[in-house]
């Protein structure tokens, strides 16, 4: 993996096969790359190279950093989520994502244009580190398996049972239910813990009684 920011421009990040060749994806936006290095040291952050791409901090703390992809490239900012965005030009990089938010450019006059709002991003994002400000997590739930959508369709006395736990019982269940590999673990599982969750009782009370789950 590629340690050095000059580097970068020249072999890429160093992750996979096309580094150093012209298929290289970082060699389609040089131009685009540059200028948004250009602007990001305008404005007195600290260049670094982490992950394989150029990364800038402010004290010691990652702000933001720049990558190419196949379609586009982009300005990626760790604590994006608030950073004011009225034109909606910055977007999650995926759909669980809380925190980081993106800018994707596809041309260089395109960047261009979008000049006074970069820089207002980057001023915006270095203010936010100063100031300690940090992006409030929201705990995602545990995912239903399909073998307990399935029993709770097929025995709505089940699913109303389980329905009828606490926040915490279901977490309880769903961590223990989805970490078996295999399907017919998963519903071995949710057969022996059947009779618990119709009586309102959680995976961990199970534990309190000195009984051991397998």
């Amino acid at each position: 993996m590629n340690t050095n920011v000059d580097d970068y421009f020249v072999v890429g990040c160093g992750r996979c096969s096309l580094g150093g060749t012209p298929e290289c994806k970082v060699h389609t936006w040089v131009n685009e790359l540059s200028l948004l290095r250009k602007w990001i040291l305008e404005c007195g952050l600290t260049e670094t190279c982490k992950w394989g791409v150029p990364c800038y901090t402010h004290n010691g703390k990652n702000v933001m950093m720049i990558s190419a992809f196949k379609e586009y490239c982009t300005l990626s900012f760790f604590k994006g989520a608030l950073i004011p965005n009225p034109n909606g030009l910055l977007t999650k990089p995926g759909e669980r994502t809380q925190a980081g938010r993106i800018l994707k450019i596809t041309d260089i006059e395109f960047l261009k244009i979008l000049e006074s709002e970069v820089k207002a991003f980057i001023q915006s994002a270095i203010q936010i580190e100063e100031e300690g400000r940090e992006v409030p997590k929201t705990k995602e739930p545990e995912p239903y398996p399909e073998e307990l959508l399935e029993r709770m369709n097929d025995d709505p006395n089940f699913k109303n049972a389980f329905e009828s736990l606490t926040p915490g019982r279901q977490r309880g269940y769903l961590i223990y239910f989805t970490q078996a590999k295999q399907a017919k673990t998963r519903f071995a599982r949710i057969d022996k813990c059947t009779p618990m969750i119709l009586k309102g009782v959680g995976l961990h009370d199970k534990y309190q009684s000195g009984k051991k789950k397998n």
